[in-house]
């Protein structure tokens, strides 16, 4: 009895630790690239095209985490059950990818018969989706043979490389792709991006600045290049970039959060003063900017800038109970 107490009580601190921590987290509760995680809490799209994979909410998160640590705790081993190691899978979410519809898209039934270069791509496809990485990329590789013109297999291989942490492979792929076709912008928006999470940011900027002119107003690509460039320090064209692809206060927004993230608080206080002008009552504005002033030793404008929040979640109230 007393070591079920004992054990109980473990879980339970366990819990909540890991509940309070995902709270606090912010943009570190996802996988992936934080500064990609920072400015998709603002809505904006950025890192891979597409995904087949889809992740759980805040919720789901808080709950495994906990589970995942008591597991640990007691010995509970279940990495059997799967072929992707969780280190293969933190990868994956941070690198670049192509189109890949999602689990819902109607398939092709393709015979084992069929050895055909589009047949082995479709096996491949949907292996890839499945998580099977390596019967993906024997596949993938297998039509890439056979059809070194198929441009699809060559990016298709370079996710499940990069799925794998094989980078370097990744981008060759990438490459083979964008020799095939040098116009396809979702190629080399991804390559840039799987650059840009390896930490080759010139790179990154050079392959994304090609992919903006191909589709000058594809967002995704915009928000990537804007990343990029915050990396190599040149905020100015990030916001350019940012407010392409989401508008002016969306654009000082993302690059007040990422100049926050860098420790340059007062060049970032000087975007969310602009964002706040062109919406005066956004509460994530105010409130940064309190905290901001606050650190900074700037109590009458911290005031000021809770004063304006108050009376901007008054106006709000008064207008959520007009609407009932």
């Amino acid at each position: 009895m007393f070591t079920r107490r004992v054990v109980t009580l473990i879980a339970t601190f366990v819990f909540a630790t890991s509940a309070v921590a995902i709270w606090s987290a912010q943009g570190d509760v996802r996988d992936g690239d934080t500064d990609t995680n920072v400015v998709a809490t603002s809505g904006a799209e950025a890192g891979q095209t597409a995904t087949s994979k889809k992740k759980g909410g805040l919720f789901s998160k808080i709950f495994k985490a906990p589970v995942n640590a008591v597991q640990k705790l007691f010995g509970h081993d279940d990495s059997k059950l799967s072929r992707m190691t969780e280190r293969d899978a933190a990868r994956f979410e941070s690198a670049g990818v192509v189109r890949v519809e999602d689990n819902t898209t109607e398939r092709k039934q393709v015979s084992d018969d069929d050895q055909s270069a589009k047949a082995c791509l479709e096996r491949g496809r949907q292996l890839l989706e499945a998580g099977q990485l390596n019967e993906a990329i024997a596949q993938l590789s297998r039509a890439a043979s056979l059809d070194p013109k198929l441009a699809q297999a060559h990016s298709l291989l370079a996710v499940a490389y990069d799925q794998k942490g094989l980078h370097d492979r990744a981008q060759d792929s990438y490459k083979r792709a964008i020799e095939v076709n040098q116009n396809d912008p979702d190629a080399l928006n991804n390559l840039g991006y799987s650059l840009y999470t390896n930490g080759n940011y010139r790179a990154a900027v050079d392959r994304l600045k090609r992919a903006a002119k191909l589709a000058p107003n594809d967002a995704r690509i915009l928000n990537n290049l804007a990343l990029a460039q915050a990396r190599l320090g040149k905020y100015d064209d990030a916001y350019r970039n940012f407010a392409r692809a989401g508008g002016e206060f969306n654009g000082h927004a993302n690059v007040a959060a990422l100049l926050i993230r860098m420790g340059r608080e007062d060049k970032a206080i000087e975007h969310l003063e602009a964002a706040r002008r062109i919406q005066p009552d956004a509460p994530n504005v105010l409130r940064q900017l309190a905290e901001l002033y606050d650190r900074g030793g700037n109590k009458e404008k911290a005031d000021a800038a809770r004063q304006a929040l108050q009376a901007a979640d008054a106006k709000q109230t008064v207008a959520s109970t007009e609407e009932r």
